[in-house]
């Protein structure tokens, strides 16, 4: 009789309650990363666009028509040509692209993520969420 006692004492593990929060949890982090995902997928094209953009044109109508050809492919949807500031620099031309992309998660909950990217060197451009 105390064997079986001693025995459900020792006893561990989740409780059912326990085990649906981790997974409502784990399904919401899911969402969240299946949504998030591919605007960081696609910052990173436009990132390689204006590096591209930048290094096949010497003048802002030539920047502006490579980065075209580099939407076109790499179905970049958020930025086009025109977002695109290309101001001058001591190493000729430079691109700029700053934009928001807001996020739809569930109801009215949103997030909404800035996006910088620039071809300067030294100067580091990152996301922002806010």
């Amino acid at each position: 009789m105390e064997l079986r006692s001693e025995i459900r004492t020792r006893q561990s593990g989740i409780s059912f309650f326990g085990f649906l929060f981790v997974i409502v949890i784990v399904a919401l982090a899911a969402i969240l990363g299946m949504k998030v995902v591919p605007t960081v997928v696609e910052y990173a094209a436009i990132k390689k666009a204006i590096q591209t953009a930048k290094a096949s044109g010497t003048t802002p109508r030539e920047i502006q028509g490579a980065f075209e050809k580099q939407r076109d492919t790499a179905y970049i949807e958020s930025v086009t040509s025109k977002d695109l500031e290309i101001v001058k620099s001591n190493d000729g031309l430079d691109v700029n692209v700053a934009y928001q992309k807001k996020i739809e998660l569930f109801g009215p909950v949103s997030l909404t993520i800035d996006y910088e990217a620039t071809t300067a060197k030294g100067q580091k451009r990152t996301a922002a969420v806010q």
